[in-house]
């Protein structure tokens, strides 16, 4: 956890103690929905250390995920590419998205006019 985050969920925390103590106070000298009021409200801050944790573990996962080169689909697109390259019958139908063949192509197919 960095600096910032540590700083932020201390002060999550030091908010939420406010709010519970402040509904202690409310609950011996006013009226009872006010209370549970602030005690519904000092849960908020609660909610959202835990909420910094789990998204600070989802970033850990995320980042030892990126650095592994090994991992179970790093070679896909590779094999992916190099198999639509082997694939491809000449220049011209490769640079032309596969509309157009080579004249010398085997895969050209004539264009009639006949419809």
């Amino acid at each position: 956890m960095n600096r910032s985050a540590g700083l932020l969920s201390a002060l999550h925390l030091a908010t939420s103690t406010g709010l519970a103590w402040t509904a202690v106070h409310a609950l011996r000298h006013d009226p009872p929905w006010a209370a549970c009021l602030l005690a519904a409200a000092s849960l908020v801050p609660v909610i959202a250390v835990v909420r910094e944790s789990v998204l600070r573990d989802q970033r850990r996962a995320l980042a030892e995920m990126r650095g592994r080169a090994d991992g179970p689909g790093a070679g896909a697109a590779d094999d992916i590419v190099r198999a639509e390259l082997d694939t491809a019958c000449c220049e011209r139908w490769w640079t032309s998205c596969g509309t157009d063949h080579d004249s010398a192509c085997p895969r050209r197919v004539p264009r009639s006019s006949a419809a």
